[in-house]
């Protein structure tokens, strides 16, 4: 593979809205990847049974009022995104546990849930350590190529 085909293909990758990018030619192989940045937004404790949902590519104040006093956090917000369309699935199996929870802690290579592509199961992974913050698609729906699945805080 040359080098003007290189600069080509890196070129067209920067101005398209994929993230990853794999080509092998003649026995050498590269990969190109974007890497997705942290959002940081301010971050108030849930109120007994209060859903606050928010996109995690704005940055926005949320404040709950409790005794008159206002309780604010700051965390870092990493989404991750399914890499192929296909059917988001959280466990292994229809009658086995979710790889993770709402709440669960999660290191880097952990494995999330599965992508399911033509009969293929596609073992999606964390990207981060941290914090299982939201589960963004019900098991067994379709998803999009780079749509949210999982937010995570980050430390």
């Amino acid at each position: 593979m040359d080098l003007i085909l290189i600069k080509k293909l890196v070129k067209i990758f920067n101005t398209s809205d994929i993230s990853e990018l794999e080509v092998e030619k003649d026995g050498v192989r590269i990969k190109i990847c974007k890497q997705i940045e942290n959002v940081t937004i301010p971050f108030v404790p849930q109120v007994a049974n209060q859903n606050i949902s928010q996109p995690a590519v704005e940055t926005s104040k949320i404040e709950v009022e409790t005794n008159a006093n206002v309780q604010e956090k700051t965390i870092n917000l990493h989404e991750i995104h399914s890499p192929i369309v296909g059917t988001f699935y959280i466990a292994p199996a229809p009658d086995a546990d979710p790889y993770v929870k709402v709440g669960d802690t999660v290191s880097k290579g952990s494995v999330l849930c599965i992508v399911e592509a033509m009969k293929l199961m596609n073992e999606i992974e964390s990207d981060v350590n941290g914090k299982i913050i939201k589960i963004i698609v019900d098991n067994g729906n379709p998803v999009e190529y780079n749509q949210p699945l999982f937010l995570i805080e980050t430390s």
